[in-house]
C-alpha cells in the first residue's frame, strides 16, 4: 500500500503534525490498539525536536531549535519503551562579571563546597548562598508535588494549591510577580539576574508585570523531573523524536511525511481530515483527530476565529568552534565555564533594561542571553575527527528580542542584534570568538542565527514564540476541559505546545490527548 492510500483509510486516530508530542500521542494510541495515521508535512518527523547538520560538509550534529531536556516524564519514556537516554551537566550555571575592576564571575555546581565559595568570593559573604539555598529548597517541594500531576487529569486550583501544601511557596510562584520573590530572597544584582533567567526564557515579561506569564515560566522551568534539572540529551534532540517515531510505528501506527493537513471537517462523532501531498490530495476519516499544531493553525484548520496573536521573543544561534575560547576570568576552566549554562547580560538590572528598551521599540544595547556546550557532555555529536581535534558545539539562546523589532528588516535587524549579542560575550573573552569559529566546507563561518520570524517561517511557530502561546497555569480554568487538551469539537484535541501544560520538549500534551481518547472510549 502506498503512503496516499494509506494516508486516506479510515483510523481510529489521525494525527497532525509529526512533532514530538503527535508521536507520543501516536504510540500510545496504537500500543493500545488503535489504527492511528500520522500526517505530517515535513519530509521528516520531529518539528522543533531535531538533530541536523546545518554546517556544510562538517559532521557535527546540533539539536538545532530545542536544546535541553527536564520536562520529559520518565513515565513516558517507560511506557513507550524508548531507546533514549539524557546525560546530566556536571556544571549548573558560570555567569561572568567585573567587580572592582577584574574580571570574575559565579560558578554554580561541581559539588557544595566549591558553590558556597563561589558565592562568597563574588558576594564577599556567605549570606546569598544560604538565600540560594532556602529559595530552591522551597522550588524543589514544589517541584517534587507538581511534576507528577503534569500526566493526570488537569486538578482544580484549589486541589494544586493543597497539592503544593506550603502558603508561602504558592503565594511567591503562583499570586505575586516572581521579582517580588527575587528581590525578598537575594541582594546581589547578578544573583538575582541569574534565578529571574528561568521566568524569560521564550517569553517576553518584566520580573513584575502582572499577567504573571514570567511566573508561569519560570514554574515550568523548575518542576521538571521533580528537581529542575535540565539535562542533554544523547545523540541529540532527534535522538527522542526518532525513537519516538521509531516506537509509534513498531506499534503499527502509519506515519505519512509530506502530507500537509489543510482543513478538518466534523460533527463531534466522526471527522474527515483534507491533506495534500506533492502530486495529490486525499481525505482521512477518523473517530478522533488530534492537532499537534498550534492554537492557530487549529483554528485554521477547523474554521474557527483566530487566536489572539502570540509573540516569540528570542534569538537562536548555533555554532561549531575549534576549541573554547579563553576567558578573562581565569579562576575558571573554560570547560567547565560552558559545561552548564552560560550566562551573559543576564544581571537583574540588565534584563529589566533590556526589556524596557525592547518593550520601547529598540534592540537592546546590551542584548542577554545564555550558552550551552552541549558536546561537553554528549561528545557523541560530533564525529570522530572533530572531536579527537578538540571541535565544540555552542547553542545561544538571546532573551528579550520580540518578534515585532524583526518586521521592518528581518534580516538586516537579526545581524545587528547578532553582532550586540557577541559582543557582549567577547567582552568576557580573552580572545575573539570568530578566532575559534570553525569553518563548514565552503569556508564560511560554522554559525547561524534564527529571529523569531525565521521560526514562524521554518516550523510554523505563531510569531516564532516556542511555546505557540503563553505558557499557563498547570490547573484547571474555565473551559481547560478535563485534559487540557478538549477544543470546542467534542473528538478533536490539541496536543500540541499549545495546550494546557505544553510547552518544552515534554510530550505531556502528546500523552494527555491520547488519555482523552482512550478514556471517551471507554465511557
Amino acid at each position: 500500500m502506498t503512503a496516499p492510500e494509506a494516508a486516506s483509510r479510515t483510523y481510529d486516530a489521525v494525527i497532525v503534525g509529526g512533532g514530538h508530542n503527535g508521536l507520543v500521542a501516536a504510540a500510545y494510541l496504537a500500543r493500545a490498539g488503535r489504527s492511528v495515521l500520522v500526517l505530517e508535512r515535513l519530509d521528516h518527523t520531529g518539528g522543533a525536536a531535531v538533530s541536523t547538520r546545518p554546517f556544510a560538509g562538517v559532521d557535527a550534529r546540533l539539536s538545532r531549535y530545542s536544546y535541553l531536556v527536564s520536562l520529559l516524564p520518565g513515565k513516558i519514556v517507560r511506557d513507550l519503551g524508548l531507546d533514549f537516554r539524557v546525560r546530566a551537566r556536571t556544571i549548573s550555571s558560570y555567569t561572568p562579571t567585573e567587580r572592582g575592576g577584574r574580571p570574575t564571575g559565579l560558578l554554580v555546581g561541581g559539588g557544595e563546597r566549591r558553590t558556597r565559595e563561589a558565592f562568597a568570593r563574588l558576594t564577599g559573604s556567605d549570606r546569598e548562598h544560604r538565600a540560594w539555598q532556602r529559595f530552591y529548597d522551597m522550588t524543589g517541594r514544589v517541584a517534587r508535588r507538581v511534576f507528577p500531576t503534569l500526566t493526570e487529569p488537569l486538578p482544580t486550583r484549589e486541589e494544586l494549591r493543597r497539592t503544593v501544601g506550603d502558603e508561602r511557596a504558592w503565594r511567591a510562584l503562583f499570586e505575586e510577580p516572581i521579582g517580588v520573590a527575587v528581590e525578598e530572597h537575594f541582594a546581589d544584582d547578578l544573583v538575582r539576574g541569574v534565578v529571574l533567567t528561568d521566568a524569560l526564557i521564550g517569553t517576553f515579561a518584566d520580573a513584575h508585570d502582572p499577567s504573571l506569564k514570567q511566573n508561569r515560566c519560570f514554574l515550568y522551568h523548575v518542576i521538571g523531573g521533580g528537581t529542575g534539572a535540565w539535562d542533554v540529551p544523547v545523540g541529540g534532540m532527534g535522538a527522542l523524536t526518532d525513537a519516538l517515531a521509531d516506537a509509534a510505528r513498531a506499534a503499527g501506527a502509519v506515519i505519512a511525511t509530506g502530507h500537509e493537513a489543510v482543513r478538518i471537517d466534523t460533527d463531534g462523532r466522526t471527522a474527515e481530515v483534507t491533506h495534500r501531498w506533492a502530486d495529490g490530495e486525499g481525505v482521512a476519516a477518523a473517530r478522533h483527530v488530534l492537532v499537534n499544531a498550534s492554537p492557530r493553525e487549529l483554528a485554521a484548520l477547523t474554521g474557527a476565529a483566530p487566536p489572539p496573536p502570540a509573540e516569540g521573543a528570542q534569538l537562536k544561534v548555533n555554532m561549531l568552534l575549534t576549541r573554547l575560547p579563553r576567558l578573562r576570568d581565569t579562576s575558571v576552566d573554560p570547560r567547565e565555564a560552558f559545561a552548564g549554562t552560560f550566562h551573559i547580560a543576564e544581571g537583574y538590572e540588565e534584563l529589566a533594561t533590556a526589556y524596557a528598551r525592547a518593550a520601547a521599540g529598540e534592540l537592546p544595547a546590551a542584548p542577554p542571553c545564555e550558552i550551552y556546550c552541549h558536546s561537553l557532555t554528549d561528545p557523541t555529536i560530533l564525529g570522530p575527527d572533530l572531536a579527537a581535534r578538540g571541535h565544540q558545539t555552542l547553542t545561544l539562546f538571546g532573551l528579550h528580542t520580540p518578534a515585532r523589532l524583526f518586521a521592518r528588516d528581518n534580516d538586516a535587524v537579526r545581524g545587528e542584534l547578532l553582532k550586540a549579542t557577541l559582543a557582549q560575550l567577547d567582552a568576557h573573552l580573552a580572545e575573539p570568538l570568530a578566532d575559534c569559529l570553525a569553518t563548514d566546507a565552503d569556508g564560511r563561518p560554522c554559525l547561524e542565527a534564527r529571529s523569531p520570524l525565521d521560526l514562524e517561517r521554518d516550523l510554523r511557530l505563531p510569531g516564532g514564540n516556542i511555546f505557540h502561546r503563553d505558557l499557563s497555569w498547570p490547573h484547571a480554568q474555565d473551559g481547560t476541559g478535563r485534559w487540557g487538551v478538549e477544543t470546542r469539537h467534542t473528538n478533536v484535541l490539541l496536543c500540541g505546545a499549545g495546550a494546557v501544560r505544553g510547552g518544552g520538549v515534554s510530550g505531556v500534551p502528546g500523552h494527555n490527548a491520547a488519555m482523552a481518547v482512550l478514556e471517551a472510549a471507554r465511557d
